[in-house]
């Protein structure tokens, strides 16, 4: 007895250098060697499943000092515990087993100690164990000699038996006739020493069933309290069990072998689901359900921070929990799933667990969302990285993923409305970008009167284009990468938006620029505008195929602005040249050429802008403006404001002739599409300067030719400037003309030119004959 003392306490030594008794150093290492034989052949030993057992160690090692206290008690230090065999002629579990016995008088140390050792055979011993129960001693004394190198080989032994599973079929040990108190049984749940409590909790629950059974529906109240009792302590062997499988993923060397005890414990009470007195509810169920709890604690522990405190607060969370979920599964493949028997199928159990977790977590996620880039990460998260090789299909569990499924479970319509938030938020950013824009020109250009930079290519042009083309692109891009599906819908979103933005910078730009001085960098802005959204349109044009209604509404709306803001040019060059143009074909027109002067330095001007400009907007602002310097320099002849007499119309002719020259060369270097407007003054000119009347009949074809709308009116008047405006020639003259319109061909609706100008001379020349001179044209009767 007292060599059993001494035993004792050098195993309880607080001293991290342990001081061995001379008398009991026999019996010590006849103890541990007989517990190492025993693990080594054992799958559920800490040397073939994680961390080896201090108890293990060679005497040299320092022992763990577990505190004596029943409340410390916990599977770590009373690993020692559970490793031994059935040696009840070795006195050192006797001793062991003290500690958790001494706190209750009423225990018996000697037989909880031998029950426990049967039930760890009968449940969780090896096939291997059962048919090799004693250990010799000397086996145990001879690896003592060696030292360090007994534990080096344990070490290895236990690595080759690492992924042994737990048998499914188990034999139920003999149940005790008379079972502990319930305190006991209470206690022993308390300290997590299920082998002893739980088959003492079952003969206890089958005494009251016979007590039932006997008594019928006269149960005394002594039953209904000891049912109240049952119930309480299954309460508590549940709620323990709860609190082991939710933990077990979190510190599993702690829970390494109470799993082992709770796995049989789930799979009696399944067996028993049917028994009277059993809990409701199954218990595979309730196991289920704190692997999922266990499960739900590690992701809230997963570091979240607020977007005060980090821009990229929801992509490094996220990062963080994909780590996470592949080193919990990692560490269940690894070891957890070792202390169950194989028809838990542990590992699909989490999987299936995480799946829906993080469903319900990404949909608290998502309330918090508000940025693009926060939505982008979430849906990216969801759609893409958690299947893929950084989480679910990570290449440490694609063994044991090939029968799983890595979708998470969401609620119906989630990521549709998830996709939804995120257009319409690109939606609005895109809004809020393109009116940064705007702001940006005007502090840039218009409120400084900073002038325009030409490109390399020598054309005005904003930077706008280039800033609007490339955030489109990166968020289609990004959107794309998500889901090719999503990418078409963003950019149909984007493309919808930026439809709206040049009437809105329209409004804005004329309300800033349109009393813009000086006049000339109002033109410029102008021209810088015309080629940036035209550039602009041209990028957009490479959605056409993907988008075609909305790159067909912006086109419209595009072509809209920058026809709006050529008209701004075409007004701004009529009416510099309104009042020079007026002045032609006139008595002072035909001795001064101040006002042609004016005239070819606006168009001079006008030719310095297209070169600045864009094709084809720069060709369609100089056939424009060519075709009405053309019809207002020419028109001045129908106003009847002039008639050259005394011969003077050959000087008129020559000038026109001149000036016509000029200006039709400016608009050739300005690359005008109208080239049928070239010849129309020559032809005119003809007409004019001919020195006998009889010749002009002969010079009408031409201007027929080209002018196919020159009418009678129009010779009137022509005729009426050069001076002739009756007799024999000017009578054959219009008849001549008649006779040519009938051959002429059909007028062109593009080519009209002299229908539209404005004849003010009086065309009807009867009106000037004598009323006697009528009775020539009235036919005898």
């Amino acid at each position: 007895m007292e060599s059993s003392d001494e035993d004792r306490v050098s195993v309880h030594s607080g001293s991290k250098t342990p001081v061995v008794v001379k008398e009991t150093l026999g019996m010590v290492k006849s103890l541990r060697s007989s517990i190492r034989k025993a693990a080594a052949k054992s799958p559920l030993s800490p040397a073939n499943k994680g961390p080896k057992s201090k108890d293990n160690r060679d005497p040299t090692c320092p022992p763990p000092s577990p505190n004596p206290s029943v409340g410390s008690l916990s599977p770590l230090k009373n690993m020692s515990f559970f490793q031994r065999k059935d040696n009840v002629e070795s006195p050192s579990p006797k001793n062991k087993g003290m500690p958790r016995s001494s706190t209750d008088p009423n225990f018996g140390t000697n037989s909880l100690l031998q029950r426990g050792a049967q039930i760890r055979r009968s449940w969780f011993g090896t096939k291997k164990e059962r048919k090799d129960l004693t250990v010799p001693d000397s086996e145990g004394l001879q690896e003592e000699e060696k030292g360090v190198k007994p534990c080096e080989e344990e070490v290895e032994e236990g690595e080759e038996e690492l992924e042994e599973e737990m048998e499914e079929v188990y034999t139920l040990p003999e149940l005790p006739h008379t079972p502990l108190s319930v305190m006991q049984i209470n206690k022993l749940i308390e300290n997590e020493v299920f082998e002893e409590a739980y088959v003492n909790l079952l003969a206890l629950r089958l005494e009251f069933q016979s007590e039932v059974s006997e008594c019928g529906a006269d149960a005394p109240i002594t039953l209904a309290k000891k049912e109240k009792d049952l119930n309480l302590l299954y309460s508590e062997l549940k709620g323990k069990v709860c609190t082991i499988v939710r933990d077990s993923n979190s510190v599993p060397a702690r829970n390494k072998k109470l799993l082992e005890f709770v796995s049989r414990i789930i799979q009696e009470e399944e067996r028993r689901a049917a028994d009277p007195g059993a809990l409701p509810g199954s218990w595979m169920d309730f196991w289920r359900s704190a692997v999922r709890d266990g499960v739900r604690a590690k992701v809230e522990r997963v570091q979240l921070e607020s977007r005060d405190q980090n821009i990229a607060w929801l992509a490094m969370h996220l990062g963080f929990l994909g780590k996470t979920v592949v080193s919990d599964l990692e560490g269940v493949r690894r070891e957890l799933r070792w202390s169950y028997p194989p028809s838990f199928r542990v590992f699909s159990e989490y999987v299936r667990s995480y799946n829906a977790v993080l469903g319900r977590h990404v949909k608290r996620l998502e309330t918090q969302t508000t940025e693009v880039k926060d939505i982008h990460a979430l849906l990216n998260w969801v759609i893409n990285r958690y299947k893929s090789e950084s989480v679910m299909g990570h290449v440490s569990l694609q063994a044991d993923m090939r029968e799983e499924t890595a979708e998470l479970e969401l609620e119906p319509g989630f990521i549709p409305q998830l996709k939804d938030k995120y257009c319409n938020k690109v939606k609005e950013d895109v809004r809020a970008a393109l009116d940064n824009i705007t702001k940006l020109e005007h502090s840039d250009f218009w409120r400084d009167r900073k002038e325009p930079e030409a490109t390399d290519e020598g054309v005005l042009i904003s930077d706008m284009h280039m800033d609007i083309w490339t955030l489109v692109k990166g968020v289609v891009t990004q959107s794309r990468a998500l889901e090719p599906e999503l990418g078409h819908r963003v950019s149909c979103s984007c493309l919808q938006e930026l439809g709206q933005f040049p009437k809105r910078f329209d409004s804005e730009f004329r309300q800033k620029c349109d009393l813009l001085r000086p006049q000339r960098l109002w033109t410029q802005y102008h021209i810088t505008y015309i080629n940036s959204f035209s550039t602009l349109l041209e990028h957009m044009e490479g959605y056409r195929q993907a988008c075609p209604s909305e790159v067909e509404s912006l086109s419209k709306e595009i072509k809209g602005f920058t026809v709006r803001l050529l008209q701004d040019l075409q007004d701004q060059f009529k009416d510099h040249v309104k009042i020079p143009l007026r002045r032609m074909m006139t008595r002072k027109w035909l001795s001064n050429d101040e006002d042609f002067k004016v005239l070819c330095q606006r168009t001079d001007e006008l030719s310095a802008h297209c070169s600045v400009m864009k094709e084809p907007h720069s060709q369609d602002l100089a056939s424009a403006l060519h075709l009405h310097v053309t019809r207002e320099y020419l028109g001045q002849l129908m106003k009847n404001d002039y008639s050259c007499k005394n011969r003077k119309h050959e000087k008129a002719a020559n000038k026109i002739r001149a000036q016509w020259g000029e200006l039709q060369e400016l608009f050739r270097h300005m690359e005008s599409s109208h080239e049928w407007l070239y010849p129309i003054g020559g032809a005119l000119c003809d007409i004019i300067g001919q020195k006998h009347a009889s010749e002009i009949k002969n010079h009408l074809w031409p201007i027929v030719l080209h002018c196919p709308d020159f009418s009678r009116k129009h010779l009137v008047a022509v005729l009426w400037f050069r001076g002739l405006v009756r007799g024999r020639e000017y009578r054959q003259i219009l008849q001549n003309l008649s006779a040519l319109k009938k051959d002429a061909p059909i007028a062109d609706k593009k080519r009209l030119l002299f229908s539209e100008m404005q004849v003010t001379v009086n065309t009807d020349c009867f009106t000037n004959l004598p009323f006697s001179c009528l009775s020539f044209f009235i036919p005898q009767s």
